[in-house]
């Protein structure tokens, strides 16, 4: 893949997951902020099962920046496109997919 197109999907890649997760916090805030509000009462298990799961869910967002870290490292250091087990090229259809792969298809099936 060309790496100003890896650059332009890698970026893209980073807004759209850096937007998710402003809306997540946003929301969990307001639900929080929510909870704690005097009046009628209500469910207080449900907060807590709504809390875990935004964390859960922050968790999973911070991860993928995470991984959108390293292939920018890897960009840098011209090893993008590459498997980080067996350095075998991961095809661009996987990169335009999903630009933050770090193993091809087969060896994430057989992690799984």
């Amino acid at each position: 893949m060309d790496d100003d197109r890896a650059r332009e999907l890698l970026a893209s890649e980073r807004l759209r997951t850096e937007r998710l997760l402003a809306d997540v916090t946003e929301e969990r805030e307001a639900d929080r902020t929510a909870a704690n509000q005097e009046g009628d009462m209500f469910d207080s298990a449900e907060p807590l099962t709504e809390q875990g799961t935004d964390d859960s869910i922050v968790a999973e967002l911070q991860s993928r920046l995470d991984a959108i870290d390293r292939a920018e490292e890897r960009l840098a250091a011209g090893t993008y496109g590459r498997s980080v087990r067996s350095g075998v090229a991961i095809p661009d259809d996987r990169l335009e997919a999903d630009p933050a792969a770090e193993l091809t298809v087969e060896e994430a099936q057989a992690d799984s």
